[in-house]
C-alpha cells in the first residue's frame, strides 16, 4: 500500500486581526455609568472609567451639589475608583460629563458614555 498524503488544514483564527498590537482595537477609554438596584425604590448610581488626572472628589463635589443628593467614592481593587450616587442619575451624571469635561477649559476633544441598568 502506498502512503496517503493527508493534509491538515491549518486553524483559522477569526480574532487574529482583532488581536494584532498595530490595529488600534480597545484604545478608547470608556466612561461607564451603572445603576444598582438596592431594596425597594432605592438605587444606587455608579460611575467608573474616568481618567487617573481627574480629582475625583472635586467631580463628585459638584455632582452632589448639582443634583442634590449624596454621594461617595469607593476604592475597589479591580475597578480602581468608582463613584457612587444615590438614586438614579444616569442620565443626569452622562450630560454633566459630556458639558464639564469636554469643556475647552480641560482640553479634551471627546468623551465616551454608557449608562445602563445592572
Amino acid at each position: 500500500m502506498s502512503e496517503l498524503d493527508v493534509q491538515i488544514p491549518t486553524a483559522f483564527d477569526p480574532f487574529a486581526e482583532a488581536n494584532a498590537e498595530d490595529s488600534g482595537a480597545g484604545t478608547k477609554e470608556y466612561v461607564h455609568i451603572r445603576i444598582q438596584q438596592r431594596n425597594g425604590r432605592k438605587s444606587l448610581t455608579t460611575v467608573q472609567g474616568l481618567k487617573k488626572e481627574f480629582s475625583y472628589n472635586k467631580i463628585l463635589k459638584d455632582l452632589k451639589k448639582e443634583f442634590c443628593c449624596n454621594g461617595t467614592v469607593v476604592q475597589d481593587p479591580e475597578l480602581g475608583q468608582v463613584i457612587q450616587l444615590q438614586g438614579d442619575q444616569r442620565k443626569n451624571v452622562s450630560s454633566f460629563l459630556v458639558q464639564v469635561v469636554t469643556s475647552p477649559k480641560n482640553g479634551l476633544d471627546d468623551v465616551n458614555v454608557f449608562y445602563r441598568s445592572c
